[in-house]
């Protein structure tokens, strides 16, 4: 029986009401036009699209603690949004989300038994289950009136420590999450005599040579040392100094506490009155033997040591107050030697990672990991000099806040490789030669094999290059735009002091072609430049600028250049000192066209970009300006279209502004916001309808899409040739006709003709993308000229220089060849070429706008993908422009995700979730069918290191570990039960799953039960019945026996 689909009846009758309107328009603009649309087959249907996340690549952004398996050789990083990251090999990673968005405080690895225990902000502790590709949690635990501080799980043990705020111990069987009666209390720990509260727990740990000795710092400065069998103190160690953390010798002996006064502080466990030694590894020390001067807090110390050496004592924090503006500080000092290493940013947290995993051994360090604010830093302790390991992970993504975003999907198969060559010549030296110690997991066993590239613009004017095949994500090579200006930038700078710009070169948009591996790239500081991809490494010292001012009549327009404002400069291609930008071309060459900002055009070999004052088109082999006109110059005197231009309100740009000139959906002062700021609006409510007259609203009409192609330039011509689709933030699409010359020799000669056509149609809101399909439905593509190196010699530049057409000979036949798709803010509408006659419309929404719109490849054909202002993603198949998705994906969108969302092809998208990470989605049915399968696996069966020898006297003299028997003291049977008000158990999704499959089980047993009570029943009913039969039958015959008896009493036997 076939599968009745709810959503494909209501794609039919959408689609038939469409196409019925559709056509009654049609033909009430041209009677008789030919039914083109008819012929095409769509073969998308609702079941090819779903969407779901894939995966996080980045740092965590604002990161809050961290954790380590030293078996299992996993991160995990928690944030203060309630995220998890977990990092194994290069290309394992993970992103979990804790559903209350509290900051993550404390994580704790179940070591190398596949589980994370994570401590939040709002006194919850949750079980990870890392056994499966996407973590899911087991049981969660939320505190009712006490706030937890501190958590610790010692090695082996399913217990698991609890300090809280009010000074309190509890302790949790982590595998039922529930809370034994076993419970330390404050004013027992501490002296009875002691007046004043201890202040909350900030550090839990067992003596790693008695399981049954805790150690419990409190934060006003007391520790002790608590019997756990007794269930008394042993010694309490005081100091007049807050603590912030304590950290054991393997031994078992001694202990090191860091101050808030900067002083580190070692106890012997039996001599409680007296520290053995104070010092202040920051302080200076005086002559006069008085104590030094106070330090910033020590905020974590570690003490690890060695069979060979001196033990590595590791710091954070502790400098000197007369440090000031100096960066974060870790200190290793081992020996006699103290290594202070700067950080870049703030530290968060570290860790030393050791060879054993047991405390109770010689820890054996050989690296820190330190988290930073916004980095992870790995140093290795093995050599000299402390040098940090290569990062294999994509965490440098916000190197220099990200502007922009360009998503590539199955690129050319080579272009990856040869990326890659060029960038290994920018990596730098001096890494550890050792191997990244983060190495668990396994990749995931993914069956795309088609190559994907992201590119990224940044504030700093750089532009980077990412492998995204595979859902991993590497650096292929970074572009520096700035290196065009570095002597500009260095006179202005002698001439202007007062003047400073934070962001001037930041990357505004940009348009690439993969095949011919041109770059086209805008800037905020009204300049575009182009780039030739080149292996080999060429530097050009003279800069060929072309000087373009935007006609128009106003001179007040919102340029963010304060020294020309209409003078966007056009370097010639690759007229810069990067490795990978070469000389001009002296050839034609080709690239990609794309709906966004300033473009190139690959097969007519022009620029074209635009703002609020108008469009300029230049010629960038012949270095002139072909078009230089105001965007109410396009109109023809004529056109019903035309709108008289208005004084706008002055608005100037902000320095690091992000100007999307394809986005006319944001106002200026909108559209200048950085998208790497948070804004205080994260909503987006205004309606950009072209019957909307608000004076708050940008009320100068600015070209907002492109769009090169081959098509007919005027109604009803007969042939096709080169031309420009502009489209205007007031929804207007524009015809712009060229004339190239016929021959290819004299392209650098002959002048090239430009005339503007008309309008070719309006639509509600501003245009984002435009594209055109030939008779079948086919996307055609552009013309371009396959990549040559400019800089190799002559014969290979002939034997890679061939050119491919624009499109098949046969797609060019017939009176209405071609379908024009064209996609705004509120509507999307497909024209029949070149009668420009509307065949298909569909209003995409009202109450919204979109965002972002690109016409892409699914499954064989072509759909128009859309992101609204309002979260939903949706997409509509062409060209009859049927909904085929509609998906509320992101209802609190903010700047940055509007600025950064795009699509690309293979139902592949992304976005910046945050200033440091990337978002990438699907929206294909078969990506989501195929996701467990292309994700990587976090945990692998390995098997736990032995537990170190004890060695025959001390297990002859009781020297060794002393174990302890936990189940029995804080068991039921010994503890008893705690307090239920105290915390309350809440089953995880992870969780209830299990209940259900247990449940499901229990019922299925129940039910088989039944039935056998059902069968036995029956087979009951059936021996009463006959029971009952041979009662009556027994009946029968004693009344039948008695009769005669009675007949035969008084007869003798002779009567008989």
């Amino acid at each position: 029986m076939k599968k009745f689909n709810i959503r494909k009846v209501l794609d039919g009758l959408t689609a038939a009401s469409s196409s019925s309107s559709a056509a009654a328009a049609s033909g009430a603009a041209q009677p008789g036009a030919p039914r083109e649309n008819d012929a095409v087959q769509e073969t998308l249907q609702s079941e090819h699209f779903q969407l779901c996340k894939t995966v996080r690549h980045g740092f965590p952004y604002q990161p809050s603690s961290m954790a380590f398996d030293p078996v299992q050789k996993i991160l995990a990083v928690g944030t203060q949004t309630g995220a998890l990251r977990l990092f194994g090999r290069a290309g394992v990673e993970c992103f979990c989300q804790h559903e209350s968005g509290a900051a993550v405080i404390q994580l704790q690895f179940l070591i190398n038994e596949g589980a994370l225990v994570s401590a939040l902000a709002d006194d919850s502790i949750h079980m990870w289950n890392l056994r499966q590709k996407i973590p899911a949690i087991l049981h969660s635990l939320k505190f009712n009136r006490e706030r937890i501080t501190y958590c610790h799980l010692p090695f082996q043990s399913k217990w698991l420590y609890i300090g809280t705020e009010r000074g309190n111990i509890h302790i949790v069987n982590v595998e039922s999450f529930t809370l034994s009666g076993y419970v330390i209390m404050w004013n027992k720990a501490i002296e009875l005599s002691t007046k004043t509260h201890p202040g909350p727990v900030v550090h839990i740990s067992d003596n790693p040579m008695d399981e049954g000795k805790l150690l419990i710092g409190f934060e006003c400065g007391i520790v002790v040392l608590w019997d756990l069998k007794s269930k008394k103190a042993d010694c309490r160690y005081n100091y007049d100094e807050a603590i912030h953390s304590v950290a054991w010798h393997h031994e078992g002996k001694q202990f090191v506490c860091s101050h808030s006064d900067g002083t580190l502080t070692t106890w012997n466990i039996r001599v409680p009155a007296k520290s053995a030694q104070i010092i202040t590894p920051h302080g200076k020390q005086p002559k006069d033997g008085k104590k030094p001067e106070p330090c910033k807090p020590i905020l974590k110390v570690e003490y690890k040591t060695t069979r060979a050496g001196d033990p590595f004592m590791v710091l954070s924090g502790g400098l000197s107050y007369d440090t000031v503006g100096r960066r974060a500080c870790l200190t290793v000092m081992h020996g006699k030697s103290t290594a202070v290493l700067e950080m870049d940013y703030p530290i968060v947290d570290f860790l030393t990672l050791c060879e054993t995993p047991y405390p109770n051994d010689f820890q054996e360090p050989y690296a820190v990991m330190v988290l930073l604010e916004k980095d992870l830093v790995l140093i290795d302790l093995g050599q000299i000099g402390y040098p940090i390991f290569e990062n294999p992970y994509p965490l440098t993504i916000h190197e220099s806040p990200v502007t922009c975003c360009e998503y590539f999907v199955d690129c050319p198969a080579e272009l990856i490789p040869a990326l890659y060559s060029v960038g290994s010549r920018q990596k730098r030296q001096g890494y550890s030669k050792k191997e990244w110690p983060i190495s668990g997991g396994n990749w995931g066993q993914g069956t795309q094999s088609y190559p994907e590239i992201i590119i990224t613009g940044h504030a700093d004017g750089s532009i980077k290059f990412w492998d995204a095949s595979a859902l991993m994500l590497q650096v292929l090579y970074k572009l520096k735009t700035a290196k065009v200006f570095e002597k500009a930038r260095s006179k202005e700078e002698k001439a202007n002091t007062d003047i400073v710009e934070e962001d001037p070169f930041a990357i505004q948009t940009m348009s690439w072609c993969p095949e011919s591996r041109m770059l086209c790239v805008a800037g905020v500081s009204a300049h575009v430049l182009i780039y030739r991809f080149s292996k080999q490494e060429v530097t050009t010292e003279v800069v060929q600028l072309l000087e373009v001012r935007m006609q128009s009549e106003f001179s007040n327009g919102d340029s963010p250049d304060p020294g020309g404002e209409q003078t966007p400069t056009l370097p010639n291609p690759g007229a810069s000192p990067s490795p990978q930008e070469s000389e001009p071309p002296s050839q034609p060459s080709t690239g990609s066209n794309s709906s966004d900002g300033p473009r190139d055009n690959i097969a007519c070999l022009h620029v074209v970009f635009g703002n609020s004052n108008g469009l300029a088109v230049v010629d960038y082999l012949q270095k002139t300006l072909l078009l230089n006109m105001g965007t109410s110059e396009l109109y023809s005197p004529s056109d019903p279209y035309h709108r008289q231009p208005r004084s706008p309100r002055k608005v100037r740009q902000s320095s690091g502004a992000t100007c999307d000139s394809n986005d006319g959906s944001n106002t200026s002062e909108d559209r200048c916001k950085s998208p790497t700021s948070d804004a205080k609006d994260n909503t987006f409510t205004r309606s950009r309808s072209s019957s909307v007259t608000s004076i708050d609203r940008e009320s100068r009409e600015s070209i907002s899409a492109f769009h090169f192609c081959e098509s007919y330039p005027r109604k009803m011509d007969g042939a096709v040739g080169p031309c420009l689709l502009v489209g205007t933030t007031q929804g207007t699409v524009v015809m712009v006709a060229l004339s190239l010359p016929p021959a290819v020799d004299q392209r650098l000669q002959q002048p090239v003709g430009i005339s503007s056509c008309g309008t070719m149609v309006t639509l509600k809101g501003g245009i984002l993308t435009m594209a055109l399909l030939d008779a079948t439905g086919a996307l055609l593509p552009p013309s371009f000229e396959s990549w040559y190196d400019p800089n190799a010699s002559d014969e290979e530049k002939e034997k890679s220089r061939r050119r491919r057409p624009a499109s098949p000979p046969s797609s060019q036949e017939g009176p209405e060849a071609q379908f024009a798709v064209l996609c705004s803010e509120k509507q999307a509408k497909v024209l029949a070429m070149p009668s420009q006659t509307r065949v298909y419309k569909h209003n995409i929404t009202e109450s919204s706008f979109v965002l972002r719109a690109d016409v892409v490849q699914m499954a064989g054909a072509y759909c128009i993908a859309c992101f609204c202002a309002n979260g939903h993603i949706m997409t509509l198949s062409l060209p009859s422009l049927r909904p085929l998705l509609d998906v509320n994906y992101l209802p609190l969108t903010d700047m940055r995700i509007a600025r950064t969302f795009c699509f690309s092809n293979l139902g592949q998208a992304l976005y910046l979730t945050s200033p440091t990470e990337i978002q990438r989605i699907t929206y294909s049915q078969e990506t989501c069918d195929n996701r467990q399968e292309m994700l990587s696996e976090l945990f692998t069966p390995v098997e736990t290191p032995e537990a170190p020898n004890r060695g025959f006297f001390k297990g002859l003299f009781g020297g060794g570990a002393q174990s302890l028997d936990r189940e029995d003291l804080f068991g039921e049977t010994g503890a008893g039960k705690a307090s239920r008000s105290l915390a309350q158990h809440i089953p995880g999704p992870a969780g209830m799953e299990g209940m259900k499959c247990a449940a499901s089980g229990v019922v299925g047993d129940l039910a088989r039960a039944r039935i056998a009570l059902d069968e036995r029943g029956q087979k009951l009913g059936e021996l009463e019945d006959r029971t009952a039969a041979m009662m009556a039958s027994a009946d029968s015959f004693s009344k039948h026996a008695h009769d005669m008896m009675l007949k035969y009493k008084d007869k003798k036997w002779y009567q008989l």
